[in-house]
């Protein structure tokens, strides 16, 4: 395959990108000033215009995190970085037609790993499928951990929702370039990237940038009180022996802070992040999280929603049937996990651990221990608040469910957390593979059909089944192709 190039004029400056297969590619243009140390721990500065050709024909920095940990199943597509490193990483790529006929639809994607990792150049989250459908798709990198969501004195907080913010502001000065209708965008994520979304709908900072959301396994209860992340904050200053404020963390280098970041993710840790009501958002799964009481997040989103902000913004949220599984599957815990460590590893998030495991099967016999905690998680965790997410914001609300079941890992791996990525980006070989996430399968249909929802909604904002209510409860399923109503199910009893 040979590749052309082709420039932009941007509002900083003209880029060069390459255009392959119809479509235009422009990697790692930036949206804010790298971040060198006098920027660091400061909210995003302006992109410093340049003068003669900025080269957007590869990837470039990417955020700084930990490499993943061994996994029997291959997760890198879903989480690579460019493998570049340097403070010039607040940037995006667009993909984009070559020959846009009429003001196209704009898709910004956020994308997951638990706060402190992924990368906009993961193969998984390639844009050029949108683009080749005829929408502008924009991937942002933000800042991960400690640097993006740990609220330091001195510190700005929710650094990386501010960064999310200006990318946003970028894409308001710039999608034109592209073909893309600034009136028309879209935001979406995946995991973490799907609490971004939720959130910034309800923030003051963000409103008007975007006019629909989609958000993939995540959800509104997205957010902790500031003084209670201050633990980790404490607790991260600490193992560094330095003070919680910008000048003691700048003080150290990224690479003992990321071993520090890797530390505090840790039970030695020993963290209780669970509010007032006995639950963490995350489950004990992440430490991060953005954090409410600030201009970017004056209450808590879910609050923010049900008190009608985000109106305006049509929400498209959908869940995986078997999220708990990419936990608890590879290394084989659901099958050997007992009781009391099933109960342990719950309690993280909720202190009514065992009682939410009984409503779940956790006594009946012949119910393994990791079974039920599967698919308790599951529920607890994201389909239950993403339904109750749907049900209190006040604007145009659908649900849908992908229950598609990957045959990796003998079977067992199923609808889990994640799956639904490659359909949605149209991208299946790169999570193909004998160890690949998808096994084998090669289900185009699906995809097709997955891909083509997400850019119809992301066109007309109006998907062909019914709006989400208290009463009527209609979830899609992305398998099957209808909808039906869906009982409220225990996990609801356990949540505010």
């Amino acid at each position: 395959m040979t590749s052309d190039r082709i420039r932009v004029r941007l509002s900083d400056g003209t880029a060069e990108g390459v255009v392959a297969q119809g479509v235009q590619c422009f990697y790692s243009l930036p949206y804010a000033a790298p971040l060198t140390n006098g920027r660091r721990f400061r909210t995003p500065a302006p992109v410093e215009p340049w003068s003669g050709i900025r080269d957007a024909t590869r990837p470039g920095p990417s955020a700084p995190q930990n490499p993943p940990p061994p996994s029997e199943i291959a997760l890198g597509p879903f989480a690579a970085t460019s493998g570049v490193a340097g403070p010039d990483y607040l940037t995006l790529n667009v993909f984009a037609p070559v020959r846009a006929s009429a003001a196209l639809p704009v898709m910004v994607f956020v994308h997951g790993g638990s706060f402190v990792a992924g990368s906009k150049d993961a193969p998984v989250t390639d844009g050029r499928a949108f683009a080749r459908d005829g929408v502008v798709c924009v991937v942002i990198n933000y800042r991960l951990g400690i640097e993006g969501f740990l609220p330091l004195d001195g510190v700005p907080t929710n650094l990386g929702l501010r960064d999310m913010i200006a990318a946003l502001r970028w894409v308001a000065r710039n999608a034109h370039q592209f073909g893309g209708d600034p009136h028309n965008v879209t935001m979406f994520g995946e995991s973490g990237g799907a609490y971004c979304v939720a959130a910034l709908m309800t923030s003051p900072l963000a409103r008007g940038l975007f006019h629909r959301a989609i958000c993939q396994s995540g959800h509104a209860y997205a957010s902790r009180d500031e003084a209670l992340l201050r633990q980790v904050s404490e607790q991260t200053a600490r193992y560094l022996g330095v003070a919680p404020d910008r000048d003691g963390f700048l003080a150290v280098s990224v690479e003992r802070m990321l071993e520090a970041q890797a530390w505090i993710m840790t039970p030695e840790a020993r963290i209780d992040l669970r509010d007032a009501s006995g639950t963490d958002p995350s489950f004990g799964l992440t430490r991060f999280l953005p954090v409410h009481g600030d201009d970017v997040l004056p209450v808590p989103p879910l609050d923010a929603l049900r008190q009608g902000a985000g109106r305006d913004v049509d929400l498209l949220i959908s869940t995986n049937a078997e999220e708990a599984n990419l936990f608890l599957v590879p290394g084989g815990l659901r099958d050997t996990i007992d009781r009391e460590t099933a109960v342990l590893f719950l309690e993280r998030g909720l202190a009514r651990a065992r009682e939410a495991l009984t409503a779940y099967g956790f006594d009946d016999p012949g119910h393994k221990p990791g079974h039920v905690l599967a698919r308790a998680l599951t529920d607890l965790m994201f389909r239950s608040m993403a339904r109750r997410t749907a049900e209190v914001h006040t604007g145009r609300s659908w649900v849908c469910e992908f229950d598609w079941r990957s045959p990796a890992l003998g079977g067992e791996f199923g609808a889990a957390h994640a799956v639904e990525l490659p359909f949605v980006f149209d991208t299946l070989d790169a999570a193909r593979g004998a160890h690949g996430v998808l096994g084998m399968a090669r289900p185009q249909e699906l995809a097709d059909s997955v891909h083509g929802r997400w850019i119809e909604f992301a066109r007309s904002g109006r998907p062909d089944w019914p709006e989400f209510d208290r009463a009527d409860r209609q979830v899609f399923s992305l398998t099957g192709g209808s909808a039906a109503a869906e009982p409220p199910m225990p996990a609801t009893r356990f949540l505010r």
